[in-house]
């Protein structure tokens, strides 16, 4: 990645331009150069951007959920001094995006989701921990998007080498684990934040209807669609993705 990560206390994160915050959750096979895109445009739009690296596989397996990770990121932004920040998450960062929006309103002023678990996710499958098998796991991650080229030879190592780890894959299968008991769908009606939820139209991991199910249930949301897309919009449609997310934050006067 061409910017520079901090490390400062316990935290480690990527921080580009300055002023409103928003700060991006990556989701559990997810760098943090899938928001490239994000990264390179909101600066010059007057916002700073923060992705801090979420501990997924170096808390203790005891602590390994969603709600933990959504008390790091409360941790993260009163490290930083901020009052309210925008979050934004991608499949497991907007669950945890959603936890910590319902644990922590006052931090939030807005919440953006794309692909976001949270009421239901068609995990990677009970077939899912094939260690060793390189044509699986980068048929898997194929099916992450809708144009299978998306899914590059280093995004394929990535997650080929983070389930061949087993202290990796015994936590990411909690974490999974966690995510499906953490179901929102009883806390959404409660959730007054406003809420931007952009999703492909043709999500395999997180449906359609996923996102139409978000949308009703939680009181204040726009719901946007991209296109021959699939589970991660910001990577395979990154100028549409921003271009929605801009004219959302302007229409919210974020």
């Amino acid at each position: 990645m061409k910017n520079h990560l901090k490390q400062e206390g316990k935290f480690t994160y990527l921080e580009e331009g300055e002023g409103k915050p928003i700060v991006i959750l990556h989701g559990l096979m997810g760098g943090l150069s899938n928001f490239d895109g994000v990264v390179n445009f909101f600066p010059s739009k007057g916002y700073k951007v923060l992705i801090p690296e979420l501990p997924l596989y170096s808390m203790s397996l005891l602590k390994t959920s969603v709600a933990t990770f959504a008390k790091y990121l409360k941790e993260f932004i009163e490290f930083k001094g901020f009052d309210e920040v925008i979050l934004l998450g991608n499949s497991l960062g907007g669950h945890i995006a959603l936890v910590a929006t319902k644990l922590y309103p006052s931090l939030i002023k807005g919440l953006v989701i794309t692909g976001s678990s949270g009421l239901y996710e068609n995990a990677m499958g009970e077939s899912y921990p094939r260690r060793g098998d390189y044509e699986f796991i980068k048929k898997k991650a194929q099916n992450v998007f809708y144009d299978p080229e998306v899914a590059t030879k280093e995004i394929v190592d990535e997650v080929y080498e983070t389930v061949s780890d087993r202290n990796k894959l015994v936590k990411t299968l909690a974490i999974a684990k966690s995510a499906i008991r953490h179901n929102m769908a009883k806390d959404l009606p409660k959730m007054l934040t406003p809420t931007c939820i952009i999703w492909g139209k043709n999500d395999n991991v997180t449906p359609p209807e996923v996102a139409e199910d978000f949308d009703r249930l939680l009181p204040d949301s726009d719901l946007y669609w991209i296109d021959k897309c699939g589970h991660a919009a910001m990577m395979e449609h990154p100028e549409e993705f921003n271009d929605v997310l801009y004219a959302w934050l302007e229409k919210r006067q974020f």
